[in-house]
């Protein structure tokens, strides 16, 4: 509705647009940035109301996307996009630098020294096992954080992550704080908005690529823009036109972020499944990431 407002305002009355952009003192790129951002906790925030006061009517819906096979199969897509691999449990002990400004990335769900989750999960396993190879690098993962800086960890980090990644219990770290910071509350916003197990993988999905952050373009702000644009099933929309738009959204911060990104994750993957009109994710599946070609039964 803004939008074609705005389309408006430009049609019937030219001098006054002009007089309005003479006007108006145009943003510095720092306040612009910072109004962004205060978006974006503000947005998180109210998802975080949103799921706090449905969670007796969130413990009476079907598990969906958690139900154990759809669960499995999510990592499989996940994992095919990540490392290109449906093994998924071969990324335990996977870390390096991808060069994307984050720093190193690794782990199960690509967490990185720069955002923060890969702190949060050293440092909650160094809280319950605290003679643990990493627990020596907890300072400089403290240091490094909203960087892409590799001081104080370097090769001795990257060792002590592989050599932990062979125990059960880091594993079953990284598993919970995946859990927790990522599937749990995608999949429950989803419900929320009446999507089916293919919405909750997208939002999951998203979640996973964009952040839980308060930057603009994390998945919380794209998640509101969208629905300030078109209702949710919940809210008397269509599912698949709701989710068309949303792709659309995910797809233009990627682009946005990176010209060359490729969005394989979208255009071969997700949106195919979209077009299929396969909202419950059933299997047999088929799908492509990066040129190659990937089932699941």
């Amino acid at each position: 509705m803004m939008l074609r407002a705005r389309w408006l305002l430009f049609a019937v009355a030219p001098l006054l647009v002009l007089a309005i952009f003479t006007l108006t003192p145009t943003p510095k790129p720092e306040a612009t940035e910072a109004a962004g951002a205060s978006e974006s906790q503000g947005a998180a925030k109210r998802a975080e109301e949103e799921l706090e006061s449905a969670e007796e009517l969130l413990a009476k819906m079907p598990p969906g996307l958690a139900a154990p096979d759809k669960k499995e199969l999510a990592h499989q897509i996940l994992g095919s996009a990540m490392n290109s691999t449906k093994d998924w449990r071969t990324l335990y002990g996977h870390i390096a630098d991808s060069e994307d400004g984050d720093g190193y990335c690794g782990g199960v769900i690509g967490f990185c020294s720069g955002t923060k989750d890969m702190r949060i999960l050293v440092e909650s396993y160094t809280k319950e096992h605290p003679d643990n190879a990493l627990a020596a690098y907890v300072p400089a993962l403290r240091a490094v954080d909203g960087t892409d800086s590799h001081e104080g960890l370097g090769t001795g980090f990257v060792e002590a992550w592989q050599a932990e990644s062979e125990k059960p219990a880091f594993r079953k770290a990284q598993d919970a704080v995946r859990d927790s910071m990522y599937f749990k509350p995608a999949v429950d916003l989803a419900k929320l908005d009446g999507l089916g197990t293919l919405g909750q993988f997208i939002y999951y999905d998203a979640m996973v690529f964009h952040g839980p952050g308060i930057d603009k373009n994390g998945f919380y702000e794209i998640r509101e823009r969208v629905r300030g644009m078109i209702k949710t099933k919940a809210e008397g929309g269509k599912e698949k036109e709701y989710l068309d738009a949303f792709l659309d959204a995910c797809r233009q911060a990627m682009t946005e972020a990176k010209a060359d990104q490729d969005t394989s994750r979208i255009d071969t993957a997700q949106r195919a499944f979209l077009r299929d009109g396969n909202l419950t994710l059933r299997t047999p599946l088929v799908w492509k990431m990066y040129g190659e070609t990937f089932r699941a039964s």
